[in-house]
């Protein structure tokens, strides 16, 4: 195999960990949304997943879990449903992904390098679905965030919720997913044109030697 789709495939599973890293990060932050008052103004407040805390300009940080399941609103139980849903389809990605790499040495026959393909074109798949599935609650956190910021029912000295890095952290976790799952797909396309000319080749081989024992005969 030429070395453009064996650099697509490392490339592709590079930004695939990377990617499935960093929305693992995002589901840990407890910094999906952010509050800060003026009456306070040495202390902030963070939003996530699992956790509440209250971070103070000294550098001290105390963060409290969630009492109860049940108590939670719709948008978090969403999110937390979605983002392990994508860590776990992403996690599956990877693992099936990984022996359909041409550098794993495994399934070298014909049929293998079809097996190969299949795995890659799965894993990107998965790889796709992870990123949209990690896209959907942090971009459905962030529109109820703009919905309440601009909310004119609320007086506007009432303190409102705003992004924080977990929430960018998860779009970037996000568009590198699906974009490790187009690089992986692709590259089966660059692996597929390479193998064609293999078959027209030996045909020519056979007829030339078919060719030399007509002649030798004759």
């Amino acid at each position: 195999m030429d070395s453009p789709a064996c650099v697509l495939e490392l490339l592709g599973l590079l930004v695939y960990v990377g990617a499935w890293l960093c929305a693992l990060g995002s589901t840990i932050l407890p910094q999906w949304l952010t509050k800060s008052t003026s009456l306070l103004p040495t202390e902030s407040y963070g939003l996530g997943l699992w956790e509440t805390c209250v971070v103070q300009d000294i550098g001290g940080m105390e963060c409290r879990s969630y009492d109860s399941l049940l108590g939670l609103s719709s948008d978090l139980k969403l999110a937390r449903i979605s983002m392990c849903t994508a860590l776990a389809v992403g996690l599956l990605g990877i693992v099936v992904a990984v022996p359909g790499l041409h550098l794993i040495n495994s399934c070298k026959d014909y049929k293998g390098h079809r097996t190969k393909r299949t795995l890659t074109i799965t894993g990107g798949v998965l790889g796709m679905m992870s990123g949209v599935l990690c896209l959907v609650p942090v971009s459905y956190v962030a529109h109820l965030a703009v919905m309440h910021f601009f909310d004119e029912k609320v007086p506007e000295v009432v303190p409102r919720w705003e992004f924080g890095d977990a929430l960018f952290c998860g779009w970037a976790a996000g568009f590198l997913l699906v974009v490790a799952g187009l690089i992986m797909v692709t590259s089966t396309w660059c692996s597929q044109a390479e193998h064609h000319p293999a078959p027209q080749r030996r045909c020519h081989a056979k007829r030339d030697r078919d060719l030399r024992k007509r002649s030798e005969y004759v």
